[in-house]
């Protein structure tokens, strides 16, 4: 699904279906906007024209018009222009499942590539047959590639999706749980590996290598089939999709023709077409118009759905009683494995409900004409009321919804404001966030800064926070707080476990007084860790997730922490989580983001505020993907 951060694989694979179905094409001109942006005038066959945008590591689709281009053509456009302006387009690809689309252009009697690479911050790579490079937009260095003039321009061998044969020895290799292995190894992304895993009817819990590889085969070539023949657009509030994966009985027909027409209504303008104006002004209303259509009915859909199982909950009241009072008591003798294995080889009508089980949250899922999800030490009431609580809360963000489309959109013209720096304070140097409840709290950056915040900064009223893994911050609470939860949060979010790729982590806390840098006798203490005696207070399974956002009131800076308090004090913010992007490129697609909801000269204004380095303060060491973003 596409995002505002750029398109996935599935993505490039339906727009490569689709530009396949305008062949034969011919290249007429190159443009260059600026330097990520450029576009290719097409010909098609009975006086066809097309032409197509790329923005380097963001987008690739057609448009219905381009903006102005600049009088004198930057030096790849005309670079371009000179080896490709005329030629054929013999096939148009994608490589494996990966943001990779390439060109295949004959002229004369040489064939180019044209590949457009749409992950990390992108390129464009012009290249002769043998794949060697003539020019990239952008030249490269890195640890394992080049992307320079004259080396060859490598290409990865491997698709896990490519065959059953693929795919059996990917997931037998895999130890990850089955839908973070399709998300991330398979590229598929969290909402694809997710369909996946519901049309093979299998748990998404499950060790990637214990899942049957032709259920999931079977699943992937549906969708494939879906994303190639049968695109069905359509905007949400966030994502642009190629395809409806929602109920098609409760859903409208897509109001886009093509996928290309979703993606140019679904990305804002570039700076070259607000200065152009030529795109329709209507575009972004009606963009608008769709999401909140499309938001009243997922939130109505949602709402049925809640009822329902509401209604089968209580049409099976006798059924789940008995379930309840059973597990409720088997689980205080037995363990949850013990429980299903007795269940698994019982032959009751109620033990052949039970469906599947989930010992981390004490509740097994049953089939009573619909699939729910029972909690076996709480009563049926208080399982309805999780579902009557869901109910509650889509009705009122459909009331908002309705609000939203009834209240006309004002435009504010953008004014240049002046934005006071944040005085530097000691600590800032450091991670850091301050509580809702306005408590200090300090977390390390690296071993050094580990030993300093505990031999120079711990005093005896702190709190020492750590996360209990190897490799994580040294976190200190510099005073009294209510809100442990955030504490928490922060403390698993800039640990190891983050770089490990898991998605909450136990947290504990101790007194100054517990911790110590002497080792017992034959032990040794590491530069940045620690030992801590006598007993101490745990957080279990806190989720790791970050917010990294700009404040710009009272005082202007980017401050980063548990994602719900970013939220609530800054305008502009983004929500990341363990994934696959490294720190360093996680950074700038944020940076992108924030500078892309201010106007030219607030952006300006905010240079020496708002920059990677003030953004990659807050990025997690590991790999992250960009969840969300919230602009209030």
């Amino acid at each position: 699904m596409a995002s505002e951060q750029g398109m996935s694989g599935i993505d490039v694979r339906a727009m490569t279906s689709e530009l396949r179905g305008k062949l034969p094409l011919w290249i007429d001109k190159v443009y260059q906007f600026d330097t990520r942006t450029l576009a290719i005038r097409i010909n098609g066959e009975n006086k066809a024209r097309y032409q197509f945008i790329v923005e380097a590591g963001r987008r690739a689709h057609f448009v219905r018009d381009l903006p102005n281009p600049p009088k004198n053509p930057p030096q790849f456009a005309m670079l371009l222009r000179k080896y490709i302006s005329g030629g054929k387009v013999l096939a148009i690809r994608q490589h494996n499942l990966e943001r990779i689309l390439i060109f295949d252009i004959g002229k004369g009697v040489l064939t180019y590539h044209l590949i457009i690479e749409l992950f990390d911050e992108g390129n464009l790579i012009l290249t002769q047959e043998d794949y060697t490079i003539i020019k990239p937009l952008r030249h490269h260095r890195f640890k394992d590639r080049e992307v320079v003039p004259g080396v060859p321009y490598v290409l990865s061998s491997s698709d896990p999706t490519a065959s059953l044969e693929n795919l059996s020895s990917f997931l037998n290799a895999d130890d990850r749980d089955l839908v973070r292995a399709l998300a991330i190894g398979g590229m598929l992304g969290g909402m694809y590996a997710e369909y996946i895993c519901t049309v093979a009817g299998m748990d998404k819990a499950i060790p990637a290598h214990d899942a049957d590889p032709v259920k999931i085969s079977d699943a992937l070539n549906t969708l494939f089939r879906r994303v190639e023949s049968e695109r069905s657009p359509f905007i949400d509030a966030k994502h642009c999709e190629p395809v409806d994966l929602r109920d098609s009985a409760s859903t409208a027909a897509s109001p886009y023709q093509t996928f290309s027409e979703a993606l140019e209504a679904f990305y804002p303008l570039t700076k070259a077409e607000k200065k152009s104006g030529k795109r329709p002004k209507i575009a972004k209303e009606d963009r608008i118009r769709v999401h909140q259509e499309a938001a009243v009915k997922k939130f109505d859909r949602t709402i049925a759905e809640a009822q329902a199982v509401v209604n089968i909950i209580y049409e099976n009241y006798q059924f789940i009683a008995r379930l309840i009072t059973a597990l409720d008591t088997a689980s205080k003798q037995l363990s949850w494995q013990e429980i299903e294995k007795h269940l698994k080889d019982a032959e009751s009508p109620d033990a052949k409900k039970i469906i599947a089980f989930y010992p981390g949250e004490a509740a097994v899922e049953v089939e009573i004409g619909k699939r729910v999800k029972i909690y076996v030490h709480e009563g049926v009431e208080q399982n309805a009321g999780r579902y009557h609580d869901v109910i509650k809360k889509f009705k009122r963000k459909k009331a908002g919804a309705l609000i939203a489309m009834k209240t006309i959109a004002v435009k504010k013209k953008s004014q240049k404001r002046d934005f006071v720096p944040i005085k530097k304070l000691w600590y800032h140097r450091f991670r850091w966030f301050i509580t809702s409840d306005g408590v200090v709290v300090l977390g390390g950056r690296d071993a050094s800064q580990n030993e300093e915040l505990v031999k120079k900064y711990m005093a005896g009223g702190d709190l020492f926070v750590h996360a209990d893994v190897h490799g994580a911050s040294v976190v200190l609470v510099k005073g009294k707080t209510e809100r442990m939860d955030e504490v928490a949060q922060f403390a698993a979010s800039y640990s190891g476990a983050w770089r490990s790729g898991h998605f909450s982590a136990d947290v504990y806390s101790a007194l100054p007084s517990q911790v110590s840098k002497t080792p017992e006798s034959g032990e040794f203490v590491t530069r940045g860790s620690f030992i801590v005696r006598g007993e101490r207070t745990y957080y279990r399974n806190i989720p790791l997730g970050i917010g990294i956002g700009l404040m710009t009131e009272p005082h202007a800076t980017v401050i980063g922490g548990p994602p719900e308090l970013i939220r609530a004090r800054t305008k502009i913010n983004v929500e990341i989580r363990p994934g696959q992007f490294e720190p360093n490129d996680v950074a700038k697609k944020i940076l992108r983001i924030l500078k892309g909801k201010l106007s030219d000269d607030d952006v300006k204004a905010l240079k020496g505020i708002l920059n990677t380095d003030q953004v990659a303060a807050f990025t997690p060491p590991g790999g992250s993907d960009i969840i969300g973003h919230h602009e209030g």
